[in-house]
């Protein structure tokens, strides 16, 4: 079995969606299909809970989910064809979610309607390549993949997850399922984290000891750099999983950072290809030594450097650092770099809502600064003039290097 992900711009068309089946027309073997919602539909869903949750008027954006929807089944099938019916249900179970009152949990919310935006997707798709001789099975994932609960980044319970997906996935030749979305043993709706279907990708591989992963996107693979950000890209054509797990911790976006661990555990290669010219090596991930030649670019946008400091002078010893980690783990914070001094603690990680709320929970003990607007750039296997063409005109105000990697929180002069 071999199982393939596309994400979202895979998909984002019925154009799109019709050169995706011809990439799964031409695999001779067992293979799952994991695909994301169309386009930028997550991003449509989560202003939609956004607009739920503060009891606003969100008639406008179900319209624009719909009307979107319907364009790419319109130019897909003919009027007579069964996916209308099986839309509309997927649209009033959507609206029978959104009439109901709202909880006092943000992230519950979430969870139960952003799953949508992945049903919707896998039905059209499932109903199109049975339609054009492809014969499939669609599979709601949440039956197979089972979690903790933790709304928005639940964490998997492998052993159930395993059986499920056993029973559910081996009978079958071609399966079509989504990414993103599990279940918790009480039936509720959960998320892995956004931009998850690599992960939900991985978690298939594992447990049906697949013979390889494909995650298809735009770009013929891992490059050195994003290419709409820096010129002069490079593809990679050979990384490790170790290496791969540093790329994606530092912010790399290529692959979801939970992707890598369980198919370096039975060692199952993973391939990232375009399916813009499906002809294309790629990029090979698997357990072997591989030589970087070249620095490898991460920059991580709209980032907040927070100083915390306690307000008695006392030092941040073991004690001051647990408080304020137990304070970033409740409030889910992932810090993407540190340092400290005698007195002082320093973290710096994505803007969001959170900050308040880190904020208000650490004010009682400690004085906190704070810088926003910056950037995280890190340079993987770097070398003296590719720091200084990439600091040019720009003003560092913090400096991390090890070995193999160079990190700078940086502000544009």
């Amino acid at each position: 079995m071999q199982v393939y992900k596309f994400g979202g711009i895979s998909v984002e068309s019925a154009d799109a969606i019709k050169n995706i089946t011809e990439i799964i027309r031409t695999t001779d073997t067992n293979i799952v299909v994991v695909i994301s919602a169309m386009g930028k539909m997550t991003n449509k869903f989560e202003h939609l809970v956004d607009m739920y949750y503060s009891n606003q008027d969100y008639t406008n954006v179900i319209n624009e989910i719909k009307e979107y929807h319907n364009n790419i089944i319109d130019k897909l099938f003919d009027l007579k064809h069964n996916i209308y019916t099986q839309i509309n249900k997927l649209y009033n179970k959507l609206e029978d979610k959104l009439s109901e009152k709202v909880s006092t949990n943000y992230d519950y919310e979430y969870d139960n309607l952003i799953v949508y935006g992945e049903l919707l997707s896998t039905t059209i798709i499932s109903a199109y390549l049975n339609n054009s001789g492809i014969k499939n099975t669609w599979v709601d994932i949440r039956e197979s993949i089972v979690t903790d609960g933790f709304f928005r980044d639940a964490k998997v319970l492998w052993k159930q997850t395993q059986n499920n997906l056993i029973n559910n996935f081996l009978k079958r030749s071609i399966i079509v399922t989504q990414g993103f979305i599990a279940s918790d043993n009480k039936g509720n709706s959960v998320t892995l984290g956004r931009e998850g279907s690599d992960f939900t990708a991985s978690i298939i591989a594992y447990c049906l000891n697949a013979k390889s992963v494909t995650i298809w996107k735009d770009v013929q693979g891992i490059l050195t750099a994003d290419p709409r950000i820096f010129s002069n890209t490079i593809k990679i054509d050979k990384l490790n999983y170790k290496e791969t797990v540093e790329l994606a911790y530092y912010g790399a976006q290529v692959i979801h950072p939970k992707t890598i661990k369980p198919l370096q555990n039975k060692n199952i290669p993973l391939f990232v290809k375009s399916f813009k010219n499906v002809a294309e090596s790629g990029t090979l991930i698997y357990n072997d030594k591989t030589n970087i030649t070249s620095p490898i670019i991460i920059l991580k946008n709209n980032q907040v450097l927070i100083s915390i400091s306690p307000k008695d002078f006392s030092f941040i010893d073991e004690t001051n650092i647990s408080k304020i980690y137990t304070a970033l783990a409740e409030l889910k914070i992932k810090v993407n770099l540190m340092e400290n001094s005698a007195v002082s603690f320093s973290i710096v990680t994505d803007n969001s809502n959170k900050i308040n709320l880190l904020i208000k929970k650490l004010k009682p003990y400690y004085l906190i600064k704070y810088n926003t607007n910056l950037e995280l750039l890190t340079i993987r296997h770097y070398n003296k003039n590719k720091i200084s063409e990439l600091l040019k005109n720009k003003d560092v105000i913090v400096e991390q290097k090890t070995r193999y990697t160079a990190r700078y929180v940086v502000k544009n002069n």
